[in-house]
């Protein structure tokens, strides 16, 4: 069978000079300068190559097609008079002897610039998807998380993991999210759904003998979006290990991510093992946040004592958390616009004050403030520019603050760098906003730090069970929270008791977790894993704002599929036969 091209249209080199050649492509753009005298740029996935048309029948033939058309051009390859030292392919051109249309644009208008498809509107780029991933910078993105996944998969290979790939269709549990419900067809009244992640099943391969567990999975949640985060699915390094402490797993993710990051980051610099440490509570108390950017040298400093009788309202009688800023040249409009961006996502208003360069207090709330007793918690310097928060939310408030004074203030963060923490000892347990009772804070499958003795502790009152710590931990970078992980609650004994402090009995542990629960009852080996987000990954190596920037064919904020037209209805045929009836329709 003949070959439809002999070279890409990134292959030419000079070397090639002479040659008859056919090359296949999209027609970028064409710019004629003359009767019968054109360029025209060809596109396929490895490049762009010029073509010279300089004969009547080429210029007819080029005159009939639209751009982003796909042709076949056969010609010989010739030296450039002027070459073009930023394209690979620059020092050559082919001039044409044959162009074949294979793959007719039937539009002269297209809805965007392919090359400019980035400035166009996300629900044109979204509903035009297939033109947008013509856009090299579109399409580099795949291709780099092409290149993460096969390295990921490499080093966990390397790390004597083995890919196992576990069930789609699996039993709706509790696991922090809504489901994605499936109808099953034979089971009238019954659904599957799909995995939020392969938590359990990983799980239950440890207590099945298997040592080390890793897969690419996709995972499922019907949850909002957000720039970090895609609704519907999204993919994730999944890994679990027999056997295993918090430090086994710290290793092996020390060992197999910061050369990922180093070589294919849009930063070549990223932290090297160990990886700092800083437990939950002082993440809060120090950076306001338990995502916090090492990037950024910022921190806060708790000055409620200095205001516990203050005559501005505010601060009177509340927690007051303060960030100093060194060296800071920003004027009065420029912080009062920088606080109220941080309102807006905090939900909490800032304060300021500033120290002249005479070093006197100055602007905002400047006299509200005793300078005295503030030069002793920290050191006044001129032009140091000091934010404030107070109330309940004023640690939610200090840490939207440092990260967007920190990336606001010259000097202040060292953005060309990847740096990675450990966040450790999360809260067991926390109060629910609505329920306003014991809930678990996050996996209800960690180990309780301290095991059964903790519980029953707190099962006597002898302890806060707010106290309670659990062996689990985030990794985060660049103020991303990368992936959640835990040493896993292996024993039914601790996992009933855990359940039986937020009100679910034995009953329910076993109703709603049976697997599980009754493998462990076999003999189950200590184990420990963690999933760090590959989208998330892949959105911080590109040097992307959002997520959506680096996965294929993304869904918008809405959770819709525009290019597929998901979710859509179905006919009443199907509905039929999976004995469901539609009580409501979206206007």
């Amino acid at each position: 069978m003949m070959q439809s091209r002999t070279h890409t249209c990134g292959q030419l080199r000079l070397a090639n000079a002479g040659e008859k050649v056919t090359l296949c492509g999209w027609m970028e753009n064409v710019r004629v300068v003359g009767q019968n005298f054109a360029f025209v740029v060809l596109r396929d996935f490895y490049g762009t190559t010029q073509i010279v048309v300089e004969t009547e029948d080429m210029m007819n033939i080029i005159k009939s097609i639209n751009k982003e058309s796909t042709i076949q051009v056969t010609g010989t390859v010739r030296e450039r008079d002027s070459k073009n030292p930023k394209q690979a392919t620059g020092d050559v051109e082919v001039v044409p002897e044959q162009i074949t249309i294979l793959g007719k644009c039937r539009y002269n208008e297209l809805p965007f610039e392919i090359n400019r498809s980035r400035d166009a509107d996300e629900t044109q780029r979204l509903k035009y998807r297939y033109l947008d991933l013509r856009n090299p910078a579109v399409k580099n993105n795949i291709i780099l998380r092409c290149n993460v996944v096969a390295a990921l998969r490499k080093a966990m290979m390397e790390h004597d993991f083995l890919e196992i790939t576990t069930p789609i269709l699996t039993a709706s549990s509790p696991e922090g999210a809504r489901d994605y419900l499936v109808p099953a067809r034979k089971h009238p009244g019954k659904f599957y759904a799909l995995p939020q992640a392969p938590q359990q099943f990983k799980q239950l391969l440890m207590t099945s003998g298997f040592d080390r567990y890793f897969q690419i999975a996709p995972c499922f949640r019907d949850e909002d979006a957000r720039g970090d985060r895609s609704p519907g699915e999204f993919y994730q390094l999944d890994m679990e290990m027999s056997f295993a402490t918090q430090d086994d797993v710290f290793a092996v993710i020390e060992d197999v991510l910061p050369p990922i990051f180093a070589k294919y980051g849009t930063y070549n610099i990223a932290s090297q093992p160990p990886f700092r440490r800083i437990k939950y509570l002082d993440a809060l108390e120090t950076y306001g946040s338990d995502k916090p950017d090492l990037r950024i040298d910022l921190t806060a400093v708790n000055v409620t004592e200095l205001f516990a009788e203050s005559e501005f309202a505010p601060f009177a009688g509340q927690t007051v958390k303060a960030v100093p800023i060194t060296d800071c040249a920003l004027t009065r409009k420029q912080i009062e616009k920088l606080l109220t961006d941080c309102e807006v996502q905090s939900g909490q208003k800032g304060y300021w004050f500033k120290v002249d360069e005479q070093g006197e207090i100055a602007g905002g709330v400047a006299k509200f403030i005793d300078k005295d007793a503030i030069a002793k918690k920290f050191e006044l310097k001129p032009n140091m520019l000091v934010v404030l928060a107070a109330g309940e939310q004023a640690t939610k408030a200090i840490g939207v603050m440092i990260k967007t004074f920190g990336a606001n203030v010259p000097g202040h963060m060292d953005k060309e760098r990847y740096e990675f923490c450990w966040i450790v000892d999360f809260p067991m347990y926390e109060i629910g906003d609505e329920s306003g009772e014991l809930e678990f804070c996050h996996n209800p499958f960690s180990m309780p730090a301290g095991g059964l003795d903790v519980l029953l502790k707190a099962e006597r009152g002898e302890i806060d069970p707010l106290t309670i710590t659990a062996d689990q931990y985030d990794l985060v970078c660049n103020g991303v929270e990368l992936s959640s992980g835990a040493v896993r609650n292996h024993d039914p004994e601790i996992m009933i008791k855990a359940f039986e402090l937020v009100r679910l009995g034995e009953d329910d542990v076993k109703s709603k977790f049976p697997a599980m629960y009754n493998a462990f009852c076999y003999g189950a080996p200590p184990h420990a894993g963690i999933a760090p987000g590959v989208d998330r990954m892949v959105m911080l190596l590109a040097g992307e704002d959002s997520i959506r920037e680096i996965i294929p064919f993304p869904m918008n904020k809405n959770a819709q599929d525009i290019l597929m037209g998901a979710p859509s209805e179905v006919t009443q045929k199907q509905l039929d036969e999976l004995h469901i009836a539609v009580t409501a329709h979206e206007e």
